[in-house]
């Protein structure tokens, strides 16, 4: 994703520990403001939601600035630090250029379910630690930054107006290449040939050529889109980027109340041929895309949990009712027993069978 320098960068680091994670009842975790060479910053945890099972970092921006007028060119990695072996940690590398536009650029990190087990060593005792590592040198100057890239506003499921795409890792993330130097000189060579390069724009259908900005953002974070299909033939890399293009329109536009049994199919026949044909590195892509095949099981949940809850509202008010039935009911009974027992009070039985008779005197 970065141009790496050659000669070491110099860092400054902000450790946030974040404890009681589990309790954290929120839909974003931010950290407190921090300040390094003058700039502030703030650490952005997002989203924590049960029906998404990604676990994303961000760096963002804590001044209060306006809207347009500046920007901040900035080389930085975000660290989730391993607490059982340091080794593990997982970092992710970049260099962003922040404005009033783009205040946050992040990625994700690991599977929610593979941070929740404390084996992993990424929460241990309810406890995680992010770290920012933000270059203060002046070689970070001298690295790339790409041209009119952004981060998308309208997030894919998931994430949220801060959401951005992927950055940087080392060789521990699977979606990006080793850093090594032939990875380094392929993807400088990636990045001189465009996608409108590597297809015929002119052949494509209106609704095809309507994809052509999703992927170009796409290349531009994940230039291996690029790389991996320098060598097709011209209408396998139209099938490719076409296919691709499909399912981030899908991700973008699709809301998860309109899904629907044919929608899950549609996107899960397009996705399973995709990685199966297409030569792509996905693996930046596959959360969100489980996030979207698992929307079937969490609807007819969601279906099941309002059918159980306009039960239990239902039966609460018939109880309510029975109740004032029951209560009118005792009121009425203690009136009655009232009523009885003054009337028996000086009451003498006889029986009602004998004849009245009358007496002989």
């Amino acid at each position: 994703m970065v141009n790496e320098p050659t000669t070491s960068a110099e860092f400054e680091k902000f450790a946030w520990r974040i404890d009681d994670f589990r309790n954290q009842n929120v839909m974003k975790l931010r950290s407190k403001s921090f300040k390094i060479r003058g700039c502030t910053w703030k650490i952005l945890v997002y989203p924590l939601r049960r029906d998404v099972n990604h676990f994303s970092v961000y760096l963002m921006v804590g001044d209060s600035l306006p809207p347009y007028g500046w920007s901040r060119n900035t080389f930085f990695k975000l660290v989730l630090v391993n607490q059982v072996d340091r080794k593990k940690s997982i970092e992710k590398l970049t260099q962003q250029k922040f404005n009033g536009g783009h205040r946050s650029w992040g990625s994700f990190f690991l599977n929610l379910s593979d941070f929740h087990d404390h084996k992993q060593g990424y929460l241990v005792r309810n406890t995680c630690i992010i770290e920012a590592h933000i270059c203060v040198s002046d070689i970070a100057q001298k690295t790339l930054v790409y041209p009119n890239c952004s981060p998308t506003h309208d997030s894919l499921p998931g994430g949220g107006h801060d959401q951005a795409t992927e950055s940087s890792s080392d060789d521990r993330d699977s979606s990006i290449s080793p850093r090594t130097s032939g990875s380094s000189s392929a993807e400088g060579e990636a990045r001189g040939l465009t996608l409108r390069e590597l297809i015929d724009l002119e052949s494509l259908e209106p609704e095809e050529a309507a994809f052509i900005p999703l992927l170009e953002e796409v290349c531009i974070w994940h230039p291996n889109l690029i790389q991996c299909q320098k060598k097709r033939s011209v209408r396998f890399r139209q099938w490719a980027f076409t296919s691709l293009g499909q399912v981030l329109h899908f991700l973008k536009t699709k809301k998860v109340k309109d899904m629907r049994d044919e929608d899950i199919k549609y996107l899960d026949g397009l996705w399973k041929e995709l990685v199966k044909s297409s030569g792509f590195d996905l693996a930046w892509l596959q959360p969100y895309v489980e996030s979207a095949l698992g929307l079937k099981a969490y609807m007819e949940r969601a279906k099941q949990l309002k059918k159980l809850k306009d039960s239990v509202v239902g039966l609460e008010i018939k109880m309510k009712r029975l109740r004032g039935e029951l209560a009118n009911a005792e009121k009425e009974f203690d009136v009655a027993r009232r009523g009885l027992s003054e009337v028996r009070r000086g009451f003498n039985e006889m029986d009602v069978n004998a004849a009245i008779g009358y007496a002989m005197f």
